[in-house]
């Protein structure tokens, strides 16, 4: 490169001949960071979400390309966070894409010491034979209902979805309904 070449790309020299005695503009920037662009860019289609992290449910926009997370970033348009997110809820794109998640059902027996894999379908059924079994066997048929199933809800669950588990727990004659967003 020679050295005439060096001085203009000098911001001083890019300053005076550019108009930006102040450099403000494009003299402040150099040819790598005139270049960037934001990853955001890149994505293919933009999914509005809900950070998943706590009761507080912040508005996220969720960009994806070739159908992976790309970046995770505050929905402006949300009227609970305005835009904002925590650093919690800034690294929510590691719950979808973290080497470390699990996609099969993880079950340890009693007074097991391992997990084992179960197909989802067969965890399904332990689960609803449990319900049945204990509310069977808790059954108060005074009170029309079982103390002996409770429901903790997560917080990141909205409106509806909460409405819903509260209607089968109600119809189970499961009294004990709680929802983490209240602890």
């Amino acid at each position: 490169m020679k050295l005439g070449e060096v001085i203009a790309r000098w911001p001083l020299v890019r300053q005076l001949r550019e108009g930006d005695p102040l450099g403000l503009g494009r003299a402040a920037q150099s040819q790598r960071s005139r270049a960037l662009r934001p990853r955001i860019d890149e994505a293919d289609h933009v999914v509005q979400s809900i950070c998943p992290y706590c009761a507080v449910g912040c508005g996220q926009l969720v960009y994806v390309k070739n159908g992976e997370v790309s970046h995770i970033e505050g929905d402006p348009a949300s009227p609970i966070s305005r835009g904002r997110l925590c650093p919690k809820g800034q690294a929510s794109r590691s719950y979808v894409q973290s080497p470390l998640r699990e996609y099969t059902v993880k079950y340890r027996r009693p007074y097991g010491t391992g997990w084992e894999e179960l197909p989802l379908d067969e965890a399904m059924e332990m689960i609803a034979d449990r319900i049945v079994e204990t509310r069977a066997a808790s059954w108060d048929e005074e009170q029309n209902r079982t103390l002996a199933i409770g429901n903790l809800g997560g917080a990141t669950l909205d409106n509806e979805e909460n409405y819903l588990i509260k209607k089968l727990c109600f119809a189970l004659g499961i009294v004990q309904v709680e929802n983490q967003a209240r602890i």
